[in-house]
């Protein structure tokens, strides 16, 4: 595979390091060779644009089957690349560390029967620049990646909240089709095209399939009422009064900024309000409480009050007009409380196939369990194949537990991992079974039904729990037989199997024009173990930029900031490292503009230091003070 020239030389190299640098070349060469055969394996149903992206990705995957370090540390020591920052031009990387090493012997190296394709170092960045831009649009910020953020329910009628995102930096939507249906959806791409006009900017929209997520099933109600409690100092002292929402449909007029409570009253009494006036009611425990009107809007208005205050329905609102004429509305559509179950270490949790909603575990006076807590599965038929000894983690992996026996159909697990104190499982969450071989359909019905609103509103298709090639052909044909504009396949990466089937899961989705890859840490952590997160995140990079393809960012960044305002250190840390992707996503919450803002501070900040795994060198401030004065010429 290469021609090695005779002729000696006096370079000291030869002489010192000789045999050496000739077993290093040896190396190389055989893995040049393999590198080369590899090329022959690019699937013909590739496209023509991602075909040099193809043969780049089999050129690493040959590269990495190996253990490297030895051979990177004898590169190392003559002062030469070590491989590894070559993920996006590997054939190239390793002709240059060729070709310098036949140098310091003295020879001249030339590479015959070059294999074809293969990306330089020029051209491997500018695949991926390409192809992040076929699939994401050109990024808006100046930092190059951007920032998608999942629509909450309220982005169907809330446009200021659209476009205040989109202000700030959101240039792409991510829309989960396991929450609301089509009419919300229809809205949420509506509201963001408004803003598109208003902002005179695009703003890529992606959609999920819900997939075959098991999640937990529904709880009976808690009852309805609705507890206003405004905050304290240490001293008792009101810091804070709590804020309630007043409008004639909150589900469709949510509250412009977070609220303590939501309330629905007639829309006559509440246009009758104004700023300053004083609401008088009697809660739910016949205490006398007031509250205060502190501001008018167009879709509602803000009350204030400054004692704990339990409202119900049938709790009358009153207040006097300057005419004295007395005003009263009575609630009747206080939202039941989110039930839950708490759970502790050693407590049984019994998981139905049934629909029916779960309940607590009973107790006696001395608390000890009478009758298990039951709760339903979204997917019954995932329960026959559990096994007794198996594993089992909920809600992003913060209740843990293991199977103990399966009767009828129904899981009896023992909860091993928990907040000592207890920690709550509500309706709704996920279901993890990491050590169970669960067969899985790719796409539920659901999934085929909701694909035909997405064919012909969505840039982009998520496809959930993506785990083998056979899951992303199933998707392809769905969309083929649809036969609408084709959206751009992104292959969500929540699984030990999805991770280990990636490389052959890209090479099928290269048959389209675009496609990418979504790190689901979420899920993912809770499937591969959190210790090997860190670990699986870096090789799901390497291998998406081997491939060309963008990578998204996902799950629980800034996640505390979007819920409660504050950022913890680790979520800014979480954030920066987040700038080797090409986008980075960010979760609803009553905060997310804010989030959004931080975010797109950090990447800004991040754009001088790091490009993918490169550490860009840009000028360092502190360092002026110790550098002696520069002899070195800048570049012109």
């Amino acid at each position: 595979m290469s021609s090695v020239s005779s002729t000696t030389s006096n370079h000291p190299a030869s002489s010192t390091r000789g045999p050496e640098i000739s077993s290093l070349i040896a190396q190389l060469t055989a893995i040049r060779t393999e590198m080369a055969a590899a090329t022959a394996s690019v699937p013909n149903s590739v496209d023509a644009d991602f075909r040099a992206s193809a043969t780049n990705l089999l050129h690493y995957l040959t590269l990495r089957h190996r253990d490297l370090r030895p051979l990177q540390r004898g590169l190392a020591e003559l002062g030469l690349s070590s491989l590894g920052r070559s993920e996006s031009h590997v054939m190239a990387s390793v002709e240059a560390v060729l070709g310098t090493l036949h140098k310091l012997l003295g020879s001249e190296w030339v590479a015959d029967n070059a294999p074809p394709g293969a990306p330089g170092f020029q051209q491997g960045p500018e695949l991926l620049r390409d192809h992040t831009e076929l699939l994401l649009g050109k990024p808006l910020a100046p930092h190059n990646a951007h920032i998608m953020v999942t629509m909450p329910t309220n982005a169907a009628d809330d446009y200021r909240l659209v476009h205040d995102l989109m202000a700030n930096g959101m240039d792409c939507t991510r829309i989960n089709c396991a929450h609301d249906g089509p009419q919300i959806w229809s809205r949420m791409i509506e509201n963001l095209r408004r803003a598109e006009q208003a902002l005179g900017q695009r703003c890529k929209v992606s959609m999920d399939l819900g997939g075959p997520k098991l999640r937990t099933g529904p709880l009976m109600p808690g009852p309805a009422v609705i507890k206003l409690r405004p905050g304290r100092d240490a001293f008792g002292r009101v810091r804070a009064p709590a804020r309630i929402w007043l409008s004639t449909d909150p589900g469709l007029q949510g509250p412009p900024a977070p609220a303590d409570g939501c309330l629905k009253v007639p829309g006559a009494w509440l246009q009758t309000l104004a700023e300053g006036d004083t609401v008088h009611c009697k809660d739910a425990r016949d205490a006398r409480r007031e509250f205060m009107v502190v501001d008018k809007l167009r879709t509602g208005c803000w009350l204030e009050c400054r004692k704990t205050t339990y409202i119900t329905n049938g709790t009358a609102l009153h207040y006097r007009a300057d005419s004295g004429k007395l005003h009263t509305a009575v609630l009747a559509d206080v939202p039941a409380q989110e039930a839950s179950i708490l759970l502790s270490p050693q407590d049984m949790l019994i998981l139905t196939p049934d629909t029916e909603p779960g309940r607590q575990a009973t107790r006696d006076s001395a608390q000890r369990i009478l009758t298990a807590a039951m709760i339903g599965c979204t997917l019954p038929e995932i329960l026959r194949q559990v096994r007794p000894g198996e594993e089992v983690w909920f809600d992003d992996g913060k209740i843990g537990g293991e199977v103990e026996s399966v009767i009828n159909s129904q899981l009896h697990i023992r909860i091993t991992h928990a907040l000592p104190g207890g920690s709550r499982l509500r309706g709704d969450k996920g279901i993890n079974f990491p050590g169970s071989d669960l067969q899985l359909p790719a796409m539920t019905d659901k999934d085929v039904r909701d694909l035909e609103f997405i064919a012909g509103h969505a840039d982009m298709v998520a496809l959930s729990f993506a785990n083998t090639v056979e899951d992303v052909v199933t998707l392809k044909r769905h969309l083929k037989r649809i036969g609408e504009a084709q959206p751009a396949i992104v292959l969500k990466i929540e699984t030990v199997k999805g991770f280990r089937n990636l490389p052959a899961m890209l090479l099928e989705a290269m048959s389209g024009q675009a496609c990418g890859v979504m790190i689901a840490r979420g899920d993912l952590a809770v499937e591969a173990g959190f210790a090997r997160l860190a670990e699986v995140q870096e090789e799901i990079l390497w291998l998406s930029e081997a491939a060309h393809v963008p990578v998204i960012w996902a799950t629980q960044v800034l996640e505390n900031m979007a819920k409660t305002g504050a950022p913890t250190r680790a979520e800014i840390t979480d954030a920066a490292m987040a700038r080797r992707a090409e986008c980075v996503m960010l979760n609803k919450g009553p905060y997310i503009v804010a989030a959004v803002q931080t975010l797109n501070n950090i990447l800004r900040r991040m754009q001088g230091h790091q490009f993918k795994k490169q550490s860009m060198l840009r000028e360092l401030s502190l360092a002026g003070a110790y550098a002696p004065i520069a002899s070195v010429p800048e570049t012109v």
